[in-house]
């Protein structure tokens, strides 16, 4: 690249494509450019360099592999900047909500753009807290899965569900249109979308706790009134046959706290999912299922999980130089520090510190606070660590603290789900609210593959040359029942007689 300087600044990118001698003046808005624009540049295919697929002709395509440096949507509810370590929603920066606001405070804030008045908080609060309770087939539900099944898989099935008991809030029974008309000022389907976010926002706490109780082996319980958001959910998780359950004011608090920093995050993996698949018009509860398989991944709302197991593993701090020296090698993953975003400290980590202490107040300290303080340290000091910008980040303790709260480690990605559907639904209702109507979201590839082939039949073909363990099935081992069936005789549908199964 060379960089070639102008005495007079202008909004634009002036472009020379070396292989016609054009030059484009791009526009520049917002410190961007229009991908679009990008693809008015346009050459002649070289039969010397270009292949057919490369579609030379139909203009410059822009490759970003895992979207480093791509902005897919114009947005208003969340800012981040990396290198100075900011998150702010809608303008407030997050450590001032943690001290100032409650979460269903924060979740009016980051859907609808303001913080609430106190009628429009007291409105708002009543919706949520009445949309709690679930069909009770959908309890049947929960019922179906294995004891042992993961809380995610079944969270996911459960938002999933939720929309087949909503058939007045499906796109594909009522009209393409149903949430998109809403941009427009239509009434009926402003109350519709909004209905489906009281919805979504009260029953996820009642989905999570069924997960919860599910996989301890006891009945769930129904969502109690005059409790707190996150007061009703540690009662939907906890209480068995006591009478006025009050959680504890320090753990009902630092939940809430937890679930205004895990509320939204801009355009992460999950959020780009949401987007993704709510670009196709389906119902919300279809939107949000598709979230949360995108945050059960390891590398996204498993990471807490991840961070303390690693630290379960290290077991002290003494151990800490050895693991660390793994690391360093590249023979270990240090999970709990570093960000695809922040290059500074992440600020919700500075957040979860202060909350950590309170929580070890009521519930003693974590026994791997201690391992995690000296790991915390050695990263500090390691330049192996500063040149990579690895800080820790907000995994790093909020997994302290939920095992502290003797939430069992599996249940982690459920504890991120159920705040975090609040800016799943703020993305969401912002996209459907987009004044130009909603495109559906159709990524580009660049085509490495073959050419045109021809077809060769069976009896024709012969064995790749060199060929790998990525160019056919590997072999797939099964249970012994498998070894009987291969010594058994049977005849299959249609009269043929088999002396070795295929199954």
């Amino acid at each position: 690249m060379v960089i070639v300087s102008k005495s007079a600044a202008q909004q634009s990118l002036t472009v020379v494509d070396n292989r016609t001698n054009k030059v484009y003046e791009i526009p520049i808005k917002n410190n961007s450019v229009l991908a679009t624009d990008i693809k008015k540049i346009k050459a002649q295919r070289q039969l010397d360099t270009d292949r057919e697929e490369d579609e030379t002709e139909q203009g410059l395509r822009v490759f970003d592999p895992a979207y480093m440096n791509t902005a897919v949507v114009q947005s208003k509810i969340t800012y981040i900047n990396g290198q100075d370590g900011i998150l702010r929603y809608r303008g407030y920066p997050i450590q001032e909500l943690v001290k100032k606001s409650n979460f269903l405070e924060t979740a009016f804030l980051l859907i609808y753009g303001e913080l609430p008045t106190k009628s429009q908080y007291s409105t708002w609060h009543d919706e949520i807290m009445h949309h709690t309770f679930i069909h009770s087939d959908i309890e049947g539900m929960f019922k179906s899965f294995r004891y042992d099944s993961h809380p995610m898989s079944m969270l996911t099935a459960a938002f999933s569900t939720m929309g087949a008991f909503a058939p007045e809030a499906n796109p594909s029974l009522r009209g393409q249109k149903l949430y998109s008309n809403a941009a427009s000022g239509n009434r009926e389907s402003l109350e519709v979308l909004d209905k489906q976010i009281f919805r979504i926002i009260g029953k996820a706490p009642t989905l999570a706790a069924a997960s919860y109780r599910m996989r301890q082996g006891r009945p769930f319980n129904r969502p109690a009134q005059g409790l707190s958001y996150t007061g009703n959910f540690l009662y939907l998780l906890d209480n068995l046959s006591g009478h006025q359950y009050q959680p504890h004011p320090v753990l009902e608090k630092a939940l809430d706290a937890l679930f205004i920093i895990h509320a939204d995050h801009e355009v992460n993996c999950s959020t780009a999912t949401v987007l993704q698949v709510g670009s196709s018009l389906v119902d919300p509860y279809s939107v949000i299922a598709a979230g949360c398989a995108a945050l059960y991944g390891p590398s996204h709302g498993g990471a807490s999980e991840s961070a303390i197991r690693m630290l379960i593993e290290i077991g002290s701090p003494e151990n800490v130089p050895a693991f660390m020296e793994k690391v360093e090698k590249r023979e270990r993953v240090l999970v709990g520090f570093g960000h695809r975003v922040y290059k500074n400290v992440d600020p919700r980590s500075t957040a979860i510190r202060a909350l950590a202490e309170e929580v070890f107040a009521v519930t003693g300290r974590n026994k791997l606070l201690d391992t995690a303080l000296t790991l915390a340290e050695y990263a500090s000091k390691s330049e192996f660590m500063r040149k990579r910008n690895l800080y820790p980040n907000v995994d790093f303790y909020s997994g302290l603290i939920y095992q502290a709260m003797g939430f069992p480690l599996d249940f982690y990605p459920v504890l991120f789900a159920v705040p975090r559907c609040v800016g799943w639904l703020a993305h969401w209702r912002q996209q459907m609210l987009s004044p130009g109507g909603v495109k559906i979201w159709r990524p580009r590839q660049l085509y490495l593959g073959e050419g045109e082939r021809e077809y060769v039949p069976a009896e024709q073909r012969k064995e790749k040359s060199e060929a790998t363990v990525f160019d056919a099935p590997v072999e797939v081992g099964h249970g012994a029942d498998s070894k009987r069936n291969a010594l058994a005789t049977y005849k299959d549908e249609s009269g043929n007689t088999w002396t070795k199964s295929k199954l």
